[in-house]
């Protein structure tokens, strides 16, 4: 092959092609901060007004559960049942493809529409689907030092809206926050009882006063025919809409003593904003001069198509709302963008392009160091060559620009380098044994000599790392750009190395000059001390058996002391280490049945004390609404978040250039001052922090599965209690509510009836008089969105029950009676919401770590000797559940343990799984070239040596042994059987040519040294690129450690223990002369 191309004019061709590739990928793929998983979930919401928790269970989220059981591709459904709705959600399997998860539900939906019956009182399904792309790349916070009004606030940013819309790429535009505008009709009870007007009579006055509607047409015989002689129509329309306030006010709803009553006479009409129903603000920190000080805000969020560019949106967004600053934005009014994953998604691509272009010098220089200038341009041009093309590959295969794909590319460079270094060394290593020989006859040769183990240590690589592809769940696709990446890199890599390197070592690598008169030359520099040197080093171990069996002992003993590392918890196993973020969350809980007030003084509380931390940027508060949602708030459906008990502060930290502690350090510190302060609430907080890879519900999750609701409830707070009791579980919640007052207003059937009043009549009075009964529309041609004319009773009479309960209703004789008369007041609690998951009832009981051991397998752990105690008195131990539900909860109480240990058991079970497929792989490869079954055990046996390195390296620099870890493990399987297969293959090749054994084996480790230390340093500092970043530095480190210590044991391990195992089979010497017994192999 390197004859065909060394002299061929396609070659620099085909590299200028792959170059311009590469090139046009870097342009077109779009990037983005996290890989983009195809996570889809939807959540059917089913409104059944006026049922209990247990109705709505029974009557509606079962039947429907067992309905969107049916569709194929589903995960799991989970179902909340509260008063008065059903919240069931869908969440299908990782990979299902967005819209045919959703045509998917929506047929299973209408085929089943008869499930419930007609008349049952449920209202439509409300589907709202969720993904990856629901999450917004950009949120601007408005707000405004002068103090405008939440509503003008709004008003501003509805404005914009549209602006934000007309951006290329972006998907949804939406606003959170502001009171929303509304024709406020304040009830007065003692004015409607005096003026004989009710409630519902003021409803269908509205109602009739604002209809408009085309009537048809007439012939208009005024106006001039048309030129034809035809007749000319009038279109006629009728009626009216109301178009203010005075209008509104103005509007006659009855008559008392002969005379008209109006409906500013009953009630108090405000146009302006809706009674309080949620709230919004910003708070500006650090050195800002108004620090610590609240402002009325609202937020717009923005999001992208998929597809698209998150970069390009947020740029394109920001660059329109500059451009409106102004114009419709007012002066008054600040901008302060409080997210952009674009900018964060273009500053880490950036950032790692420039690693990769420090990563593949540092390897050039390396090569330039040890082999020569113009072998060190050779391989720099394969290298970039293989990496313009391997980005073309990668975004061919739909993957973008992100920071697992790029650190993939990183990652590969030592690895990628591989073939290019061996097969320029080979050549330069002959140039110097046969200095006269042409350099056209010397490449082929070359090439030859190395192409098969070159070829096979490459497919090597690839199976190690290609099957880490097919892991489940999310971690799947989260990291699949590393292996496929990977994997497609070694194989063009490969290419490359037999194509473009001896094209180009054909033109710049002259031949040299220097030799013997034979025409062979002896080696120079370091490679004429390395024979002697492996001399030394190995002959000791070949000439003694005791001394290899002393060595094999000292390697199993660094080995078994290196997995103890783990067991003595001086390396912490964990999922993923916390990545160093520029935002994290808090949120609040408030007691059940809490003012929306009463949660607004809270967060306004921690967000006074947040203001005065030196990291804190700014913090938007949100009270009653939640905040905009990211991808962990997607899994863990925050989105819900609407109670006026709820709440959370949205924490933006100063740049991490400018601080010298991580997100994570800082959100730990800031953790026990947040708590003191919600207690004094008596309130509960989660100091929430973006996870570094796929999210989960919580990193420590109990599901309580039992025989009835009663015994699950009070299980799961013995447990939570347990969890409380452990230390270093912190933001422990349960799905448990505490109780919280209800008035009940039971209608006196019999004296309703008897005064003619429905029942229906009494409950809308009702739900008007408090929540609000939207009567009308006002038309006055400015509003982007309708703004309703609501009556409702004013703020300051909702307090208690007098007011309401003075309303009057009108009887069937035309009296008006007052609610009191009709009504009986039961005090209770409201019922607690009814959780199911899979068809299963269940609690949950949630939490979550801190602390040095802040990996959530230790907390699991530390909390199950606790639950025997837990377990309710009579019934029994509690049986646990580690990967599925129980299959039959109605005999004995049990746990299902979620969260961060269900995703790192099935990572690490794939990986597992993955890295014996490799091994096997691996195995299948060395046959099928050494045709021999015990050979490629030998090539293998350096495998285990890496946790020599991997684990001690952990240790020695406080690192966290975790996914991106095992990855490293993994491609060091194929790193190190690569270096075995030089050394076994040149032995075999030095015993064919005549060599005696004992001396091919020292020559092997000799020879190879070179290119097995020129590799396995390429590959160290494409990692130490890598080492300084949260999550992947322990992949670096694996990679560091491993290849240094299994390198340095390889050439030391493959050299003896092929000897030990082949020593009978060949004579120390060549055949001709005859061995004596002075010369014969010692015994071992």
């Amino acid at each position: 092959m390197a004859a065909l191309f060394q002299a061929n004019a396609i070659t620099p061709l085909l590299a200028i092609v792959a170059l311009l590739l590469g090139l046009f990928a870097v342009l077109v793929t779009p990037r983005e901060e996290e890989p983009q998983i195809n996570v889809t979930m939807a959540n059917v919401l089913i409104p059944f007004p006026g049922a209990s928790s247990a109705d709505v269970q029974n009557m509606v989220a079962r039947p429907a559960e067992q309905v969107l059981s049916q569709i194929a591709g589903i995960e799991h459904t989970y179902s909340v049942s509260r008063p008065g709705v059903a919240v069931l959600t869908v969440q299908f399997q990782v990979g299902v493809p967005r819209t045919e998860a959703l045509v998917r539900l929506y047929d299973v939906l209408n085929a089943n529409q008869d499930w419930l019956p007609s008349g049952l009182g449920t209202l439509a399904p409300i589907v709202r689907p969720k993904g990856i792309d629901d999450v917004p790349v950009l949120g601007v916070t408005l707000w405004s030092r002068d103090e405008a009004s939440a509503l003008e606030v709004e008003r501003v940013a509805r404005s914009i809206e549209v602006e934000l819309k007309r951006v290329p790429g972006s998907r949804e535009v939406k606003t959170i926050g502001g009171p929303g505008r509304v024709v406020q009709v304040g009830l007065d009870p003692s004015r409607l009882r005096e003026r004989g007007v009710d409630l519902l009579r003021l409803q269908q006055t509205l109602k009739a006063a604002s209809l408009a509607m085309p009537a048809g047409t007439v012939v208009d015989r005024e106006a001039n025919r048309t030129p034809d002689g035809g007749a000319q129509m009038l279109s006629v329309e009728t009626g009216e809409f109301l178009r203010s306030a005075d209008e509104v006010g103005d509007l006659v709803v009855g008559v008392h003593a002969g005379r008209p009553v109006y409906l500013r006479e009953v009630a108090t009409i405000e146009d302006g904003a809706a009674q309080p129903q949620r709230h919004v603000w910003f708070t500006p920190a650090g050195a800002a001069s108004d620090a610590g000080s609240v402002h009325p805000a609202v937020t717009i969020t923005v999001t992208k198509k998929p597809g698209q560019n998150a970069v390009d949106v947020a740029q394109a967004a920001r660059a329109r709302l500059d451009e409106l600053r102004g114009t419709v934005v007012p002066a008054g009014i600040e901008m302060t963008v409080t997210r952009d994953y674009g900018q964060t998604a273009a500053e880490k691509a950036d950032k790692l392009i420039q690693k990769l272009a420090f990563a593949t010098g540092s390897v050039i220089l390396l090569v330039g160091f040890a082999l020569g200038q113009r072998e060190a341009v050779i391989v720099g041009a394969a290298v970039i060559l293989t990496l313009t093309a391997t980005l073309f590959a990668s975004w061919a295969w739909g993957f973008t620009l992100n920071r697992v794909s790029l650190f993939a590319l990183i990652f590969s460079i030592g690895i990628l380098v591989d073939d290019a270094i061996v097969v320029v060394e080979n050549i330069h290593r002959h140039q110097q044994l046969e200095p006269h020989r042409p350099l056209l006859e010397i490449i082929p040769a070359a090439v030859d000599e190395v192409g098969g183990p070159t070829i096979l240590a490459t497919f090597t690589v690839i199976a190690a790392l290609l099957p880490m592809a097919f892991v489940s769940g999310l971690m799947g696709p989260y990291m699949g750009p590393i292996p496929i990446n990977s994997s497609l890199g070694m194989a063009i890599s490969l290419a490359i190395a037999f194509s473009v390197t001896p094209w180009l070592a054909a033109r710049l690598m002259k031949s040299h000059a220097q030799g013997h008169g034979d025409g062979h030359a002896a080696p120079s520099g370091m490679a004429a001390k390395l024979p002697a040197l492996f001399t030394r080093l190995l002959s000791p171990f070949l000439e003694s058996a005791a001394k290899r069996w002393l060595l094999l002992a000292g390697i199993l003993g660094a080995l078994f002391l290196s997995v103890g590392l783990a067991v003595v918890q001086l390396v912490v196993l964990k999922m993923l280490p916390f990545d160093n973020k520029s935002e994290y969350q808090v949120i609040v809980e408030m007691p059940a049945g809490s003012a929306l007030e009463d949660t607004a003084a809270t967060l306004h509380d921690l967000g006074a004390w947040l203001a005065k931390q030196p990291e804190v940027q700014n913090l938007q508060g949100y009270a009653g609404t939640a905040s905009p949602i990211t991808f962990n708030g997607l899994v863990r459906q925050y989105d819900l978040r609407a109670d006026a008990e709820q709440g959370d502060l949205q924490v933006n930290l100063v740049d991490k250039q400018h601080r010298s502690d991580k997100s994570h350090a800082i959100a730990q510190r800031h953790r026990p001052a947040l708590e003191r302060i919600a207690a004094a609430h008596g309130a509960r907080i989660q100091v929430v922090e973006v996870p570094p890879g796929p999210p989960v519900m919580s990193p420590l999750v109990a599901e309580v599965y039992g025989p009835d609701e009663a015994g699950r409830q009070q299980l799961a707070a013995r447990i939570a209690a347990a969890f409380r009791a452990t230390p270093d579980i912190v933001g422990i919640e349960t799905s448990l509510k505490e109780d919280a007052p209800r008035a009940f207003l039971r209608v006196q059937r019999q004296r309703a009836e008897s005064l003619g009043i429905p029942v229906a009549a009494v409950a809308q009075t009702v739900y008007g008089a408090l929540s609000g009964l939207d009567a009308a529309w006002l038309h006055d041609g400015q509003s982007k969105y309708p703004v309703p004319v609501r009556l409702q009773l004013p703020r300051e009479a909702q307090v208690g029950l007098d007011a309401l309960l003075a309303l009057p209703l009108r009887a069937a004789n035309g009296q008006l009676v007052p609610l009191s008369e009709l009504v009986r007041v039961e005090k209770g609690v409201i019922d607690k919401p009814l959780f199911t998951k899979d068809l299963h009832g269940v609690s949950y009981v949630f939490g979550d770590m801190a602390g040095r051991l802040d990996s959530p397998l230790y907390g699991l752990f530390a909390i199950r000797p606790k639950l025997g105690d837990a377990a309710l008195p009579g019934t029994g131990e509690i049986a646990e559940f580690w990967i599925r539900q129980p299959s039959d909860p109605y005999r004995q109480y049990a746990i299902k343990w979620d969260g961060e240990w269900q995703i790192t058991f099935e990572t690490f079970r794939d990986m597992g799984a993955a890295y014996g497929v490799g091994l096997i792989l691996i195995y299948l490869l060395v046959v099928a070239q050494f045709r021999n079954y015990l050979t490629p055990l030998i090539i293998m046996a350096p495998i285990p040596l890496t946790m020599i390195g991997v684990m001690p390296g952990h240790a020695l620099l406080g690192a966290q042994f975790t996914a991106t870890s095992m990855i490293g493990m993994i491609a060091l399987a194929g790193i190190i059987v690569r270096n075995s297969i030089l050394l076994v293959d040149f032995i075999e090749l030095q015993v064919a040519q005549g060599m005696a054994f004992k001396e091919a084996v020292m020559q092997s480790a000799a020879v190879r040294a070179q290119p097995i230390v020129l590799t396995g340093l390429a590959a160290t500092i494409g990692a130490f690129f890598i080492l300084d970043d949260p999550i992947f530095n322990g992949l670096a480190i694996a990679l560091i450690f491993g290849i240094l210590v299994s390198t340095l044991l390889t050439l030391v391990v493959i050299p003896v223990l092929y000897y030990a195992v082949y020593r009978r089979h060949h004579p120390d010497f060549p055949a001709p002369p005859a061995p004596t017994a002075s010369t014969l192999p010692q015994g071992a």
